[in-house]
């Protein structure tokens, strides 16, 4: 306890709010030097708060925290980045809620993490700039689970050790990968998944974001892709995620006709 600083300087990404008492806010901050903490604002529901522009969610910004009781308390706050695009349409902040509950789920205030602070931070600049947001969270679906240390095996089969071949597989959450059809048919809790969806999976995986994003975009596979990883998030949470079905009930629906997948996706 001696040790420990009285007062941190940080950047960080506001994850969440809630009231606290008549003016005051209770902040879960996820930041690159300490991982995520816990904050009080005081007074920033006042009307002539310096600090309450700053610590809106899904911004980035500098912040100074000093100790307190229980709770380290906000100082001094200076946005870097209001994420104001993504607070432009309902659709846009679902996305990004999604990306911050994700993250909020897998953590705890267990220190630095710097690999996922960038991640969540790129992300978020991404959803704010993309054409196609659904392939920005796939991509960021499977690089939390890299960083968390759950990266799914999808090139060969958990339970045989054969590699996967070009046709339709199964998922195993319990043995965190893909199993062949022949393993895949005795293991009940084995969810189906086609051979498109797994290159579109594989192909994110090992790829870099612009190469990831080159890949044909096709609402059908980003689904069951989707599909896939919530079976996996929810074995590994013991819990559904809230934001799915929000994202769900507020997106425009706008479909396009299916295009054949090459090989381009294996590259």
């Amino acid at each position: 306890m001696a040790n420990e600083p009285h007062s941190l300087r940080v950047e960080g990404v506001v994850l969440s709010h809630r009231e606290m008492g008549e003016a005051d806010r209770l902040l879960v901050i996820y930041t690159r030097e300490h991982g995520k903490l816990r904050a009080i604002a005081k007074g920033v529901r006042k009307l002539h708060s310096r600090k309450a522009g700053h610590l809106q969610p899904f911004s980035r910004a500098k912040i100074m925290l000093a100790r307190g009781r229980d709770l380290w308390i906000v100082t001094q706050a200076e946005v870097i980045d209001a994420s104001l695009l993504l607070q432009e349409n309902l659709e846009s902040m679902a996305y990004a809620l999604y990306v911050i509950e994700l993250l909020d789920r897998f953590t705890y205030e267990e220190g630095a993490n710097p690999a996922l602070y960038q991640l969540l931070v790129k992300t978020l600049h991404r959803l704010a700039e993309a054409a196609q947001p659904e392939m920005v969270l796939r991509f960021y679906d499977l690089r939390l689970l890299d960083l968390m240390g759950f990266r799914p095996q999808l090139f060969n089969c958990v339970g045989c050790g054969n590699v996967i071949k070009a046709e339709d597989q199964y998922f195993s959450a319990v043995q965190g990968g893909v199993l062949c059809p022949r393993c895949g048919h005795d293991t009940a809790s084995a969810q189906p998944v086609s051979m498109h969806a797994l290159k579109y999976l594989r192909h994110f995986q090992r790829s870099r974001y612009e190469a990831a994003m080159r890949a044909p975009y096709h609402p059908g596979i980003l689904k069951e892709m989707d599909q896939v990883l919530q079976y996996y998030f929810l074995f590994l949470l013991e819990r559904h995620l809230n934001t799915p079905g929000f994202i769900h009930r507020v997106q425009h629906e706008h479909p396009e006709p299916d295009q054949g997948l090459g090989d381009s996706t294996e590259k």
